[in-house]
């Protein structure tokens, strides 16, 4: 009996050690989950990410002949009437379109943050932004065709001068004896919806191409439902890729804003539980 209890306070000792130096040697935590941790790592480092996007630039380069060479072709939906006079212009988009805004991005999640308005305002500051796969020799192409580029953002009018900087920084061309970066709040275009500023742009120019990552950059009712977005896409189906650009961002966008009827006051844990609701799973 002595002899038994002695083996079974040995073999307890023993689990107590064994229990001691795991607890010792375990590992922190890891960081709670974060919706846009994948989309970010997908965008900055997979190749397919890279690929995708050199691909529509490379689509978006071999447009500019064809479309340079045919006076009536125009990519805006808001061009009517007699353009083809007009000097050409392309209109694109600036964040994950030109410029990379994915090191914000990353340093949000690694903060445990979201967005917000004063950590966006000092990311834009630093004007270090690098350009997109495939879009500065893009850019480069069609300026030296004499195609002039107009960079329509929703980057706040405060933003301009950091904008241009950046631009200029990347050595992409900015005319600078017209307006060609047009900015949310300037000249009363308080809309998120760009059609205003396009209707700006044909004014003086026949556009042959718009670039964006956004349904938004090419057509107004990008905030529609997902079901109404996805409708009306089919119906430029002889747009896409021919005069319309579309790089991927699955990092945010108008399509996320439409899992939750666009509502921006809603709490985090309410917008998880909306885009939980409209997952298709199997039946």
């Amino acid at each position: 009996m002595a002899l038994q209890q002695r083996k079974i306070g040995k073999l307890c000792f023993a689990l107590a050690a064994v229990c001691g130096i795991s607890a010792c040697s375990s590992t922190p935590p890891l960081p709670e989950s974060n919706e846009r941790l994948n989309a970010v790592l997908w965008m900055q480092g997979s190749a397919e990410y890279q690929a995708l996007s050199l691909n529509t630039y490379a689509q978006a380069t071999k447009a500019i002949a064809p479309a340079l060479a045919d006076k009536t072709w125009s990519a805006a939906l808001e061009q009517i009437g007699n353009y083809t006079a007009m000097p050409p212009a392309v209109i694109v988009d600036i964040d994950e379109t030109v410029l990379d805004n994915l090191p914000f991005q990353a340093q949000l999640i690694k903060d445990r943050k979201t967005f917000n308005q004063n950590d966006w305002e000092q990311w834009t500051q630093r004007a270090s932004a690098k350009p997109i796969p495939g879009a500065k020799a893009f850019l480069d192409a069609a300026h030296a065709q004499g195609v002039t580029i107009f960079y329509v953002t929703n980057r706040e009018a405060t933003q301009e001068q950091d904008t241009r900087t950046n631009l200029l920084n990347q050595k992409l061309p900015v005319r600078t004896d017209i307006d060609v970066v047009l900015m949310k709040n300037e000249n009363g275009w308080n809309s998120s919806d760009k059609s205003s500023r396009r209707t700006h742009v044909i004014k003086n120019f026949r556009v042959i191409a718009l670039v964006g990552d956004d349904f938004g950059d090419f057509s107004s009712g990008a905030k529609g439902t997902p079901q109404d977005r996805v409708e009306l896409a089919k119906t430029y189906e002889s747009l896409w890729g021919k005069k319309w650009f579309l790089l991927p961002n699955p990092v945010y966008g108008s399509w996320e804003a439409a899992l939750h009827n666009n509502d921006y006051s809603l709490p985090a844990a309410e917008v998880t539980k909306r885009k939980l609701e409209q997952l298709i799973t199997i039946e």
